[in-house]
């Protein structure tokens, strides 16, 4: 990178911060904070939990996937899609219409204080420390491409690149300042801006990437044999039919994805959420994944974790390699922000149990601001020991034996008048047992690999490990709760908590959607329309291009801010 690319990433840093600020004298309560009010546009919304499954380890890990296996990639994140297409046609809607600000206030009324205190913690810690890995991969990806000089106070001395550790703790502190100043938000609008500057940049590449190699057609007759293939044998469509289940549990009871159905004006909107996450993911999966599965043709031999931002630094022109950069870091930031917000939220909830109706709203915000500080320490603790056990097999070791027993009995309790705390309780605690069972005790030398008895299930976990812990995550709870849903005789009391929130908010007329997202994102775009524009100017080779997309910009930019005149002037405001 030059000069050029420096000062872009230096450039987004600020103004994406400074997006986040302006929404700090909007937090007035702890719904503001936590719940925009309950009126973020649906598609605001939408494109935030879009961007909630984003961050730099997509683009290590299934990039890394696609230049390893190939098509593959594509078919894994199709699953995204199909899972949310679910989420919406089942469940989104019946979120909104609980009448709650977030999953942990429901299930603090369905199944009472002692479940969301352990959920909390354990869920929170967890996922903080897992964004964490997050942030470690960006700082891989960005710091491989920053060589310093020797002895430079920012290098990593083994390697003389900018150093990974430096680089996570900056970014970390950026991520806290976003939460903690705007809260909701100041997520909501930075996750849409993010997603803008994250698909331009990639489509960006996708001419330059196929131009290199000398077209589609050059690209699928150069292609490793099997590269093209849907599923290979680590991946199968069994590990596909699994990897569905999973994440439709997870953005059905996800607590960050749960904030997004309950922060819009009605049960319709949260419907609409998931059909525009799916949407994307059904559409942009094949856009993604390009870079990494042609630069395999180009360079067949590169660190399968770099080979995305290797692809991209292979064609991008002066500045755009920057804007790469920060296209990474603002899918980073929009994952981070919105997990430190939501548990932010839980914490802080709990506070406000706990003081009952003695403390001020005031107070409430300024304590969830602490503890989104505190939070952001633990993400820094991920970030730096998460690569010690490997980035990507932690992250899908985490999602395919962990995620199911600690979501679906939200889920559960929303449809269920019968299942009650015991049965959360034992439900999640067998599922933690089976999975340190199937995933430390009969495999990699666990202490039950030497009795022979168990010799014959210890070969068959280590022959189908994708797809042996994906059974004991998803199986495993899935049945315990089925069979206390059977076996369970009466109604228990917690159903008429919920069922009480629920009339409660039937009740209430339903708030309108703000227009100031509208307005912000409008002057954004062409703020970065203009950017581009500049940076045309400064590289000739592809001059015609990068100004076609900077023309692209300011259209959507007029668009959205003619739509926000209209609205505004609809509603007589």
């Amino acid at each position: 990178m030059n000069k050029i690319d420096y000062i872009v990433i230096i450039l987004y840093a600020i103004g994406i911060v400074v997006a986040g600020m302006v929404f700090s004298g909007k937090m007035k309560s702890s719904k503001d904070m936590f719940a925009a009010g309950g009126k973020s546009p649906w598609w605001v919304s939408g494109l935030s939990a879009f961007m909630t499954c984003f961050s730099a380890g997509t683009f290590v890990i299934w990039g890394g996937i696609a230049y390893k296996y190939g098509v593959v990639a594509i078919v894994i994140n199709l699953c995204y899609g199909i899972a949310a297409l679910l989420v919406g046609r089942w469940i989104a809607g019946v979120w909104r219409k609980a009448g709650v600000n977030s999953a942990s206030e429901f299930l603090h009324a369905r199944y009472g204080a002692s479940i969301v205190q352990f959920y909390t913690w354990v869920k929170g810690l967890l996922v903080m420390f897992v964004t964490g890995g997050s942030i470690y991969a960006l700082s891989k990806v960005v710091c491989a491409l920053m060589p310093l000089s020797e002895g430079h106070l920012l290098a990593d001395p083994t390697t003389g690149y900018l150093s990974v550790t430096i680089t996570s703790i900056i970014v970390c502190i950026i991520v806290v300042i976003i939460a903690f100043s705007g809260g909701l938000w100041a997520v909501l609008v930075t996750d849409v801006l993010q997603f803008i500057i994250l698909s331009v940049s990639v489509i960006f590449v996708i001419p330059l990437i196929f131009g290199e190699v000398g077209g589609i057609s050059a690209f699928i007759e150069r292609a490793p044999e099997g590269f093209l293939s849907p599923v290979v044998e680590e991946y199968s469509w069994w590990f596909m039919i699994g990897w569905v289940t999973i994440n439709f549990v997870a953005m059905g009871g996800e607590w960050a994805f749960v904030q997004r159905y309950v922060c819009v004006p009605k049960a319709k909107d949260a419907k609409k959420v998931a059909y525009l996450i799916g949407g994307l993911y059904i559409i942009s999966p094949v856009f993604w994944m390009i870079p990494p599965l042609v630069y395999r043709v180009i360079k067949p031999n590169v660190d399968t974790e770099q080979a995305y931002i290797l692809a991209c630094q292979e064609v991008l022109p002066v500045g755009m390699i920057g804007l790469m950069i920060a296209a990474m870091a603002s899918a980073t930031a929009s994952m981070a922000t919105t997990r430190l917000n939501v548990f932010a939220g839980s914490f802080t909830e709990i506070y406000q149990r706990i003081k009952g109706n003695t403390v001020s709203e005031k107070n409430i915000v300024n304590v969830g601001r602490g503890v989104t500080i505190i939070l952001g320490g633990i993400v820094v603790a991920g970030a730096l020991l998460i690569p010690l056990y490997g980035y990507t097999d932690f992250i899908i070791d985490i999602n395919t034996l962990l995620y199911i027993p600690l979501i679906l009995p939200s889920i559960w309790g929303l449809f269920s008048k019968k299942i009650g705390l015991r049965a959360i309780w034992i439900t999640t605690i067998t599922g933690f047992i089976s999975a340190y069972i199937i995933k430390f005790a009969l495999s990699n030398g666990g202490f039950l690999t030497d009795y022979n008895f168990f010799e014959p299930v210890v070969l068959w976990i280590a022959e189908n490990k994708r797809i042996t812990d994906m059974m004991s995550g998803i199986i495993v709870p899935f049945v315990m709760l089925l069979a206390f849903e059977f076996l369970s005789k009466k109604e228990n009391q917690g159903w008429a908590r919920a069922l009480s929130l629920k009339q409660e908010f039937e009740a209430q007329k339903a708030s309108t959607a703000s227009l100031m997202p509208l307005k912000m994102i409008a002057i954004t775009v062409f703020i970065i329309a203009l950017a581009i524009a500049v940076l045309a100017f400064l590289n000739t080779e592809h001059k015609s291009l990068m100004f076609l997309f900077s023309i692209a910009l300011t259209v959507i930019a007029y668009l959205a801010f003619r739509s926000f005149t209209k609205a505004k002037k609809a509603l007589g405001t």
